[in-house]
């Protein structure tokens, strides 16, 4: 099993020369004084620094390609032709019952009475302060909201804004880049679904709680430990001498150090052709935890979660202990190598806890508060899904902790897509992979019509074309896992269990402790052979 590939990568932009690699080292087995590239290292050589991340930064998502020696693919879900669970009124028997159109996708989360409902069981990942958030916020708010499900806003988005305004104190009065990220999803908001705003070092000093809850009326922040993707705070590229000194003035890391008068002068020499702006570790105690909660509380914040990062068994024991005292609405626990529009590539691939081992660490945790019968809260995994078979598996072996999945790049690429098929119709300019199924956006769109008879055709016109992809791909989502659901014979997403999954390895079994596929059922199997 090849589990990595160091030294080139198309993320980074480079290659290797020869087809012959030194596996640990990645360089080529020949390397030659003459070589006119591309490798890393070669790369590395003259741009330094630059080579750490992918790009071209703003225009891409990048996820790490190292293979886990187990992952969810090594999962398979058992079908019955026996029994059914969750079906409307309770009735078995009866085939005209069990049409796979019948399945109820619906989830909820929260500690309260008051849950956040959610049409599908995912949400999106956190949005941030990176280009390819805020360039296409507009088509993945809108989308979201269409499709029922929660939409999270990620960390520095006060921070970055180039139109924010500060009181005396440093803090916040207004975001008029944050402002319009909340009106953007409340436009189609339905009552499914919720925008949760998360919260990092910068973002507490800057005092965004108390403007988004106080002023903007937002009723979920998120606490935020970490993620998969990197196991160092946030990052983008600044390529405004002028906008790196004002990051810097207020307060956020901005590496070469802008004020320096080398690294002025090689930027101005065209050398250096960007800043990094850096987010602050932060450092957890539960003192300090419980007390943030109460305080976000008091600011009138309806619903408080937390998501943390692939990290080892002490820092999630942590996050699930401390979300448990702290009767937490939603804990979403973000695996490695997860997917992200710039952390360091190298540590993307080789750091944290993969997601499958990170969630099967997790539910042997909860099922510990849970024996205990303590309150556990409702949890979220993230960390490369993409598809509806992930959900059915991470709702499956996490049952009956796990409420939703969280899906990052899964959720974003619609957005992105649906926003460049207007671009080419615009410009006449459709590519064959798109033409061949029309030239209008109702022809290209298959679920356009769906939104015209919800909304009307003139409030669709309006709508972005992101928006309308998101509905396509979701209702995607949705369909395939109500065939999954039903093949299962689960007419709900609260009757899904552990027992509907098989593990194709012993090791994978050992892991999860999802029974092997040649044991799954084998008592029940011997009673009816014996009978």
């Amino acid at each position: 099993m090849n589990l990595q590939q160091p030294n080139a990568n198309e993320a980074t932009q480079t290659a290797n020369r020869s087809r012959s690699v030194s596996p640990v080292s990645g360089i080529c087995t020949r390397c030659i004084d003459g070589c006119r590239g591309n490798c890393e290292i070669f790369r590395s050589s003259f741009r330094g620094r630059e080579v750490l991340y992918p790009g071209p930064f703003g225009a891409l998502t990048a996820g790490a390609d190292k293979e886990y020696p187990i992952d969810y693919s090594h999962l398979n879900i058992a079908g019955y032709a026996l029994g059914a669970k969750g079906l409307p009124g309770g009735k078995e028997g009866d085939p005209d019952n069990t049409l796979f159109p019948m399945v109820d996708t619906q989830s909820a989360y929260g500690a309260t009475d008051e849950k956040v409902k959610l049409r599908l069981p995912v949400f999106t990942g956190a949005l941030g302060s990176t280009d390819i958030a805020r360039n296409n916020w507009e088509h993945f708010a809108s989308g979201a909201a269409i499709a029922g499900i929660t939409l999270i806003c990620g960390e520095n988005v006060c921070g970055i804004d180039p139109d924010l305004k500060l009181d005396g104190a440093g803090k916040v009065i207004d975001s008029p880049d944050m402002k319009r990220r909340v009106e953007q999803y409340r436009r189609y908001h339905e009552g499914y679904g919720d925008m949760i705003v998360q919260m990092n070092v910068e973002d507490t000093r800057l005092g965004v709680a108390e403007y988004v809850v106080g002023t903007l009326g937002v009723e979920c922040v998120e606490l935020k430990w970490g993620q998969g993707a990197k196991c160092i705070g946030g990052e983008i590229q600044v390529h405004d001498l002028d906008r790196a000194l004002e990051l810097q003035n207020r307060g956020y890391l901005i590496t070469p150090d802008p004020s320096h008068h080398d690294f002025q002068v090689a930027f101005k020499d065209g050398a250096l052709k960007h800043f990094e702006r850096h987010s602050r570790l932060g450092f957890v105690d539960r003192e300090a935890f419980m007390s943030e909660v109460e305080r976000l509380r008091k600011l009138g914040a309806k619903r408080v979660t937390l998501k943390t990062g692939a990290y080892p068994m002490r820092e999630l024991a942590m996050a699930i202990k401390w979300a448990s005292d702290a009767k937490l609405d939603l804990l979403t626990i973000d695996g490695a190598p997860g997917g992200t529009g710039m952390s360091p590539w190298r540590m993307m691939e080789e750091w944290g806890v993969p997601t499958f081992y990170l969630q099967c660490m997790t539910y042997e945790l909860c099922r510990m508060l849970d024996e205990k019968g303590k309150f556990v809260p409702d949890l979220a995994m993230a960390g490369g899904f993409s598809t509806e078979d992930h959900v059915f598996k991470v709702l499956a072996m996490g049952s009956p902790f796990f409420k939703a999945v969280c899906m990052g790049r899964a959720l974003m690429i619609p957005g992105m897509v649906g926003k460049n098929i207007g671009i080419w119709l615009k410009e006449n300019d459709l590519p064959k992979t798109v033409s061949q199924f029309g030239t209008t956006k109702e022809e290209i769109f298959i679920g356009y019509e769906t939104l015209v008879d919800k909304y009307g055709r003139d409030e669709v016109e309006k709508m972005p074309f992101g928006a309308v992809a998101m509905h396509c791909f979701c209702d995607k989502l949705r369909t395939g896992l109500q065939q999954l659901m039903a093949g299962s014979r689960n007419f709900n997403i609260a009757s899904i269990t552990r027992s509907d999954l098989m593990a194709l390895t012993e090791d994978a079994a050992k892991i999860s402790g999802i029974p092997y596929v040649m044991d799954a059922y084998r008592d029940e199997a011997m009673k009816i052979m014996e009978s």
